[in-house]
């Protein structure tokens, strides 16, 4: 590993350490792209209900981490703010004043998974704990 020089150093003393894809960072709530499990935009975060998907993820993955958008108001963030802490999940809430990201959430690990679908696009219906027991016939025939 090459030593850093004394402007490399003294840069760094100023501007703080050096980031790898500082844009990607800030778009996704200061994580990067290939380590994201999935993500959630602003107006879905907002929803009254939570998105089923998030919660099995976290459910699945119990090492992930949640970052949410501290620009949004806290009362749109605290539903999924709780079920991180029902899961025993690490959340962040990332404030940038410099740069408002349209991303709300962010479930993500800390290492690359390069996942290719990673934009919830719409809400997975969750089935009536009676339907869920019904056998198939019974739902065909019993309408």
């Amino acid at each position: 590993m090459k030593k850093p020089n004394v402007e490399e150093v003294l840069q760094q003393g100023i501007y703080g350490p050096l980031e790898t894809k500082p844009d990607e960072r800030r778009k996704f709530l200061g994580t990067i792209r290939e380590r994201i499990i999935l993500v959630l935009k602003k107006g879905q975060v907002a929803e009254t209900e939570i998105y089923p998907q998030v919660e099995k993820e976290m459910a699945a993955n119990p090492q992930a981490h949640l970052f949410l958008n501290g620009n949004m108001d806290y009362t749109l963030l605290s539903k999924y703010v709780k079920l991180a802490t029902k899961y025993k999940l690490e959340h962040t809430i990332v404030t940038n004043k410099e740069h408002d990201s349209e991303i709300g959430l962010v479930l993500a690990m800390e290492y690359a998974i390069d996942k290719e679908e990673i934009y919830i696009t719409r809400k997975e219906l969750k089935l009536p704990e009676q339907e869920k027991k019904k056998g198939f016939f019974s739902k065909i025939f019993n309408r």
